[in-house]
């Protein structure tokens, strides 16, 4: 997930320098909304609601 993460990120960067301004807030939202995603389920790990299979 946070290859993802980084390739959006990278994207909208790109996106931005060329000045396409939809693509980078797309790519950037994007970006946004699976950090999010990730912190919460590491935070759910960390506090051991979520069990990881061993």
């Amino acid at each position: 997930m946070i290859e993802w993460i980084l390739i959006l990120l990278a994207i909208a960067a790109v996106a931005g320098l060329l000045g396409m301004g939809r693509i980078s807030g797309a790519a950037l939202t994007g970006a946004k909304w699976l950090a999010i995603i990730a912190l919460v389920l590491f935070l759910l790990v960390l506090f051991g609601i979520i069990g990881l299979a061993t």
